[in-house]
């Protein structure tokens, strides 16, 4: 990319939508078309031009619109995705004749197919609009789950589980740009962490709903099969969702319910996290991007910490319910005892580590590492603990403890938004993320092989070992960061600049486009 050398806009040559600078700083304008630089330079100067209570006002305005709808479709779409596991204890491997590894090759192609149709999933969502795109994919995925109540074998079940998967690709991606393009780098972990909680808290909900299904059908035999009324009830509520995703659901620029100025005020209220804000549509692909991707370090971070992250949740997610009736459970118990405590633990657990890293800056490193420990220790625990009904509730307890494990997950996912600049790096970072997560979800459903049934302790095991990685992991992710981060302050010591001249040259590069590989003003969130 092409810059020119500045160092702060004057007030007389903002208004001109030129840039005259007299120090050594890299500023990128000079790529950017007459008419879109004009843009770019009423976006930063709009910075100041606010009051806090209008910016208060506004983010009061989104967080009603935007985090409820976010926290609904992002628990459906996890209740979907993992319902086969709650399926398997109410009768569907037996009614679709399931044998051997065809239970867990539900879940490997699921994954597969969700890693396969990422990359041209992430590359849509860049030319058109992220709204209308979730709504439409939210309708294919919610008839699909409706059809496996109609599925007879273990094909039907496959081609559908693919199906879903490809549908149900985008959905992520898009949540961390929804994310990234409405709040500040200090707003990104409370808010990705209030939908996240959505994979626990809504699962409280779809557990009562199933468990009410499984106790009719229970006492109804002969009536509806429950899996079948899971598979009814799930793929109804997604599709009726599908409506507000469409009408509600967007970036700034996207949305129906702001006005003009509001919209103007919602790209200025980001653009400090310079990362670029979404005022503009930044539809084109630009390889320059695509290749400085892979010269990245943190994209490697990004695969394998995820990759590894995501191995022991892809046993966990579609075997969970299968382990708690290896400790004596019920089909119905797993839910009340089982699912819906580890589901409350989680979004207490969630919340809080939310609530502390909007409080305090660069804790998200520490809180990730802190939240394996007990993970590691409770699945180890479950794999060496011998055989026994009376060995039940410590193995429960323990299991409690691997939800912790589940955070780090979505921490990771944060640093998307946060660390990452450059629409089409996003992109393509996005997509190396997705890929990992894709892999590890379904490596991790064949870890649990049916000989090792019902204990899976080898499994168990494997699941604790990845946890001890991913913490050594993390921390070396974590000392990149800080070595890029002194490296770029001694860079900027050098130039004598004020801080409001870095603030301004950093914004300025950001809504140019500039990657944060490239700004030499950009220090990444730790």
């Amino acid at each position: 990319m092409s810059s020119v050398t500045s160092s702060a806009l004057k007030p007389e040559d903002e208004a001109k939508g030129e840039a005259a600078f007299s120090t050594d700083v890299v500023v990128a304008l000079d790529d950017i078309p007459e008419s879109e630089r004009e843009v770019v330079l009423d976006t930063v100067e709009a910075y100041s031009q606010y009051t806090p209570a209008e910016y208060k006002k506004l983010l009061r305005k989104v967080d009603w619109v935007l985090l409820p709808l976010m926290w609904i479709l992002y628990g459906t779409q996890q209740a979907d995705k993992t319902s086969t596991s709650t399926q398997a204890t109410f009768g569907l491997r037996t009614d679709t004749h399931l044998v051997g590894q065809q239970f867990s090759w539900l879940s490997t192609a699921f994954y597969l197919s969700y890693l396969v149709s990422e990359f041209p999933g992430n590359y849509v969502m860049q030319r058109v609009n992220i709204g209308t795109t979730l709504a439409c994919v939210m309708f294919v995925w919610g008839v699909i789950v409706l059809c496996i109540a109609f599925a007879k074998n273990f094909t039907d079940l496959i081609i559908l589980r693919v199906l879903q998967g490809a549908a149900e690709c985008t959905i992520s991606p898009a949540f961390l740009i929804i994310t990234g393009a409405w709040y500040t780098t200090k707003e990104h972990t409370l808010r990705a962490i209030i939908w996240g909680t959505a994979n626990a808290g809504f699962g409280i909900i779809t557990s009562f709903a199933n468990y009410g299904i499984g106790s009719h059908a229970q006492a109804h035999p002969g009536g509806l099969a429950p899996w079948k009324g899971i598979s009814f009830f799930l793929g109804s509520l997604t599709i009726f969702l599908s409506f507000f995703a469409f009408f509600f659901l967007g970036t700034p620029r996207e949305v129906r319910w702001l006005s003009k100025d509001e919209k103007r005020m919602a790209a200025a209220r980001v653009v400090s996290n310079q990362t670029g804000s979404d005022r503009q549509k930044r539809g084109e692909w630009k390889w320059d991007q695509f290749w400085m991707t892979w010269r990245d370090p943190q994209t490697y971070f990004f695969f394998f910490v995820t990759l590894v992250n995501s191995l022991p949740n892809g046993g966990t997610t579609s075997f969970g319910n299968l382990v708690y009736v290896s400790f004596g459970f019920t089909s119905l118990e797993t839910l009340s005892k089982g699912t819906v405590p580890q589901n409350i633990v989680s979004v207490a657990w969630f919340l809080l580590v939310g609530y502390i890293t909007f409080k305090r800056k660069n804790l998200r490193f520490a809180f990730m590492m802190i939240s394996v420990v007990p993970a590691f220790i409770g699945m180890l625990a479950m794999g060496l603990l011998p055989a026994g009904t009376h060995y039940r509730w410590i193995k429960w307890g323990m299991f409690l403890m691997t939800v912790t494990g589940n955070l780090p997950g979505l921490l990771i996912w944060t640093f998307l938004p946060s660390n990452v600049a450059g629409r089409t790096k996003k992109s393509v970072t996005a997509t190396v993320l997705f890929v990992a997560y894709c892999a590890g979800n379904a490596i991790g459903a064949q870890i649990f092989q049916a000989k090792d049934a019902p204990r899976y302790t080898p499994a168990l095991i494997t699941c604790a070992a990845m946890y001890g990685l991913e913490f050594v992991l993390m921390g070396s992710w974590r000392a990149y960061y800080a070595y890029k981060n002194a490296q770029r302050r001694r860079a900027i010591a050098a130039k004598n600049l004020t801080q409001q001249e870095i603030d301004q040259a950093g914004r300025l590069n950001a809504e140019a486009d500039m990657t944060d590989f490239e700004n030499e003003f950009f220090l990444y969130d730790i």
